[in-house]
């Protein structure tokens, strides 16, 4: 006659699939400095940053 374990056996926890990267959080302020335009490289291409008077940004190819 088999005794029961005094621990019963439970299921190893499942592994989730990854879900999508949370994205970072970058101040504009620390990108511009006290700059007013801020160049980008991207895949051989060169973006531009602009800070309006306005206190807008434009990112322009």
């Amino acid at each position: 006659m088999l005794t029961p374990s005094p621990h019963p056996q439970s299921q190893p926890p499942r592994a989730e699939a990854p879900g999508p990267a949370r994205p970072g959080t970058v101040r504009a302020l620390d990108l511009l400095g006290d700059r007013q335009v801020l160049l980008i490289e991207h895949a051989g291409e060169r973006y531009q940053l602009r800070l309006t008077r306005n206190g807008k940004l434009i990112l322009t190819k």
